[in-house]
């Protein structure tokens, strides 16, 4: 019987042990493929960080097809990354995305143009064409040609828009006079395919008064309503925004990381270690919480496009601190 009780009592302390031990799963969504520019998240798995966490956390890369925003409206993920015009465009049309947590201060969007197309300053964009992502990424740049007072339907009052791969092609070969890049990966591919910063002129979208948030974290608004489910996103945006900062101040380790991580096998050491070192400029001043000055400047540029704006009305509920507030304490 003594036999009985304690094998009963050392299952019971066993069954105990594994429900504690058991980890809440999280799945998020990148905006795009395995890189630096997703540095802190990968960090944050490698490190152990979601694991100290509780937390069992599947990081699904993005790419050319896939929308976060369709992704979490087909319950496939339970938090996404996207840049904020796409999510508050997503909300507008019914999907209510809520920012949780905001890492990146900085845009890194611009639109380089090579000199010999004629172009030294915005005035020279009438009748040219221009590189312009979309699936989303196009608000920003719609929102800045508004404020021009640029039509994007061609002629040689407005600008012709060429929907652009995710590559720099037109710009080497001469299909366009701008093309969309961001200052820590496209840029460095056009350097690398041999012009040189000398050829080019570079309009940051923060320079010309039209940048807008970057890379928040993003869940479903009901999801907020379920304190399950927000206890993991404060234990996600803690254990996030740890592998965060470790990365801004280990970028070279970071892309070491991130390339450990990389299936596809695509991406090389030195441009990963170069975007890493990009990305960390650009969420430096942030611990994680959003700047409501920094959303009310992003809501500003969305909504001054005339009679064409990204976004008709100023948003209620697109963001919250609850999170943040709870996590960063």
């Amino acid at each position: 019987m003594k036999t009985f009780i304690k094998t009963l009592g050392a299952a019971a302390l066993g069954l105990a042990a594994s429900v504690a031990n058991a980890a809440d799963d999280v799945t998020l969504q990148l905006k795009w493929v395995t890189q630096a520019q997703f540095a802190g998240y990968y960090v944050a798995l490698d490190k152990g960080f979601y694991a100290d966490e509780g937390l069992n956390v599947t990081i699904k890369p993005g790419g050319p097809d896939i929308a976060p925003a369709q992704v979490i409206a087909g319950g496939g993920a339970d938090v996404v990354l996207d840049w904020m015009p796409s999510a508050l465009a997503s909300r507008e049309k019914g999907l209510a995305l809520v920012n949780i947590a905001q890492p990146f201060k900085s845009s890194g969007m611009m639109l380089t143009c090579r000199k010999d197309a004629g172009v030294s300053s915005p005035d020279d964009f009438a009748g040219k064409t221009l590189g312009v992502w979309f699936f989303g990424n196009e608000y920003p740049f719609l929102s800045w040609m508004s404020k021009l007072g640029l039509s994007t339907d061609g002629g040689d009052s407005g600008v012709t828009v060429l929907k652009q791969g995710f590559n720099v092609d037109p710009i080497l070969q001469g299909q366009a006079a701008c093309v969309s890049t961001m200052t820590y990966n496209e840029y460095w591919q056009i350097i690398d395919a041999g012009l040189t910063p000398d050829d080019l002129v570079v309009f940051k979208y923060e320079d010309q008064g039209v940048a807008t948030l970057e890379d928040g974290m993003y869940v479903l608004e009901d999801n907020l309503s379920d304190p399950a489910f927000e206890d993991k996103m404060v234990r996600f945006v803690r254990a996030s925004m740890k592998g965060w900062k470790w990365a801004e101040e280990n970028p070279d380790d970071a892309a070491m990381i991130v390339l450990d991580n990389d299936a596809s096998g695509a991406q090389t050491e030195e441009h990963q270690t170069r975007m890493m070192r990009e990305i960390a400029k650009l969420t430096a001043g942030s611990n994680g919480a959003l700047d409501p000055a920094d959303y009310e400047r992003t809501v500003d540029s969305l909504m001054s496009g005339g009679s064409d704006p990204v976004i008709t009305a100023k948003p209620e509920g697109a963001w919250t601190h609850a999170i943040t507030d709870k996590a960063l304490n």
